[in-house]
């Protein structure tokens, strides 16, 4: 007898995992990038490391409603390190 719930895939991950998993890893990627930037043992590489590469950039735009205005804009420049991150914790989420 199966207790539990099923989620719809056969690894039984959730792509909200999957997406979480994803995030951090760009957030934890782009932190350690930072950090090499102002580490002198990497500061041969660190310009490459944290040069950010513009892959998606939507301009922000203002909706005006008299009681509140709301400004809505998304941009995504991820640097090397984030894109490292972001592979580490796929290899992660499969592993796990």
């Amino acid at each position: 007898m199966r207790t539990g719930s099923s989620r719809g895939n056969s690894a039984g991950k959730s792509i909200g995992m999957m997406i979480l998993f994803l995030i951090t890893g760009a957030i934890v990627g782009g932190i350690l990038g930072e950090l090499a930037a102002n580490s002198s043992l990497l500061s041969g590489i660190a310009p490459y490391l944290i040069k950010p590469f513009p892959v998606f950039d939507l301009p922000p735009v203002a909706i005006n409603l008299y009681v509140i205005k709301l400004v809505i804009g998304f941009a995504l420049y991820p640097n090397l390190m984030s894109i490292l991150g972001i592979i580490a914790a796929i290899m992660l989420f499969r592993r796990f």
